[in-house]
């Protein structure tokens, strides 16, 4: 067991690698041109830079970011708003784009083979442990505390886990431990999950987060790529592996998790669908909202320009800029009505518009006598004046891309295939 003094320099000997070259295909057109972990959230914020935030939080300064899908939009944010590291401190951060290093092969074939590929550069780094991490989830954690929970465990490797309801288990890789937090079973989106002991309608799902003694790692990778059938994947392949073998242990996710609420469960969102994506955004609106972003704390550190205040214009009846329950990033300019709405920044609303329960993303124009409400507009959309959306299912529907839950998507392709575009 580490003295307190190891305890704090845990992050020093340890190195981040954030896996973001998802796709993100159930975020529909969002993804059309970014990776799922560049997609824009909060207001100002994009997806990744929760891990990356979590690491600088945490003690953890050298970080790689593995990309692969769309990664233009990803790569350009972290340049801009991620430089500001040391590298002559020893501290950084490092893209690792795929780069063809197996023969025949021009993409990661799986989250393992992404690190496999880059494992040289690991290597040159030389930590004494390696912490993994999924670059498209929101949450907030101390990974220093998980690297003392694995130096204590003495297993290879930890994984950090949740508690979800049986039906959202499916989704994710599912475990069953010991009473030393001991995993014995872990099984891959499973059609019938395993249930908590005493509460069958619980499961104890993986979030995609692991931290390895670095030599382990890379013993396991090397056995995985060695492997004909495997499909070089860390849940479905060198998890279950190392579970096999009796070296893994599980963390709870609310023994680290930070900024937790009394009589609140953890928060951590997988913002993977336009529903999800929508809720998560409309909850940060609230008065009281589940994720807190006003924690000076726990800073969410992230790229913005240099833009003046929200202003709100005209005094006039029935033509006055206002905002109820919503929330409004720099460089906009509001002469409609919001209401619970989330604005990135450089948005326009126009005299006579409502916006209702909306996410409008950087660079939206909503033109006059526009109606929009349960929208999420995409990047530099302009909404033409006097559009109505999300007030009849069907013709939403037929026009633009609507969930099954009312969630509307608006694209500036979409519009441009208007009539009256």
């Amino acid at each position: 067991m580490p003295n307190e003094h190891a305890r704090l320099h845990l992050p020093n000997q340890a190195m981040a690698l954030v896996l973001a070259g998802g796709r993100g295909s159930r975020l529909m057109q969002l993804t059309d041109r970014r990776s799922k972990p560049a997609v824009y959230f909060g207001g100002k914020f994009r997806i990744v830079d929760f891990a990356l935030s979590n690491c600088l939080n945490s003690g953890i300064r050298r970080i790689g970011v593995v990309t692969q899908y769309e990664s233009h939009s990803l790569l350009r944010h972290i340049q801009r708003g991620w430089s500001f590291l040391k590298s002559e401190m020893n501290e950084f951060i490092e893209l690792m784009p795929a780069q063809q290093r197996i023969a025949g092969e021009s993409w990661y074939r799986g989250t393992a083979d992404a690190v496999f590929q880059n494992i040289h550069i690991l290597q040159g780094h030389d930590p004494e442990y390696v912490v993994v991490l999924a670059g498209d989830h929101v949450y907030k954690m101390d990974y220093a505390s998980m690297l003392s929970h694995h130096v204590e465990s003495g297993a290879g490797c930890t994984v950090a886990c949740i508690e979800v309801p049986v039906a959202d288990a499916r989704g994710f890789g599912v475990m069953e431990v010991d009473e030393a937090g001991r995993i014995v079973a872990f099984v891959e989106k499973p059609a019938v999950p395993p249930t908590l002991p005493g509460r069958p309608e619980r499961s104890l799902a993986s979030m995609g987060i692991y931290v390895f003694d670095a030599a382990y790692l890379y013993e396991q990778l090397r056995l995985d790529m060695a492997d004909p059938d495997s499909s070089h994947d860390f849940g479905k392949d060198i998890i279950p592996r190392v579970v096999q073998q009796g070296n893994a242990v599980a963390q709870a996710f609310d023994d680290s998790c930070v900024g937790s609420r009394p009589g609140r469960e953890p928060y951590w969102r997988d913002v993977g669908t336009l529903d999800a994506y929508w809720a998560a955004n409309i909850d940060l609106t609230a008065v009281d909202p589940e994720l807190n972003l006003y924690d000076t704390a726990w800073p969410v550190w992230t790229y913005q320009q240099q833009l003046p205040p929200a202003k709100f214009v005209h005094n006039e009846p029935g033509r006055r800029g206002g905002a109820t329950e919503s929330t409004v990033s720099g460089g906009c300019l509001i002469s409609g009505e919001l209401n619970r709405t989330l604005l990135f920044s450089n948005c326009r609303v126009h005299s006579y518009a409502k916006v209702e329960w909306s996410v409008l993303l950087p660079d939206v124009e909503v033109g006059p006598h526009a109606r929009l409400t349960r929208a999420v507009v995409d990047h530099g959309c302009k909404i033409p004046a006097g559009l109505v959306v999300g007030e009849d299912a069907e013709d939403d529907a037929r026009r633009f891309h609507r969930s099954d839950s009312g969630i509307t998507l608006v694209t500036s392709e979409m519009i441009a295939r208007l009539p009256h575009a």
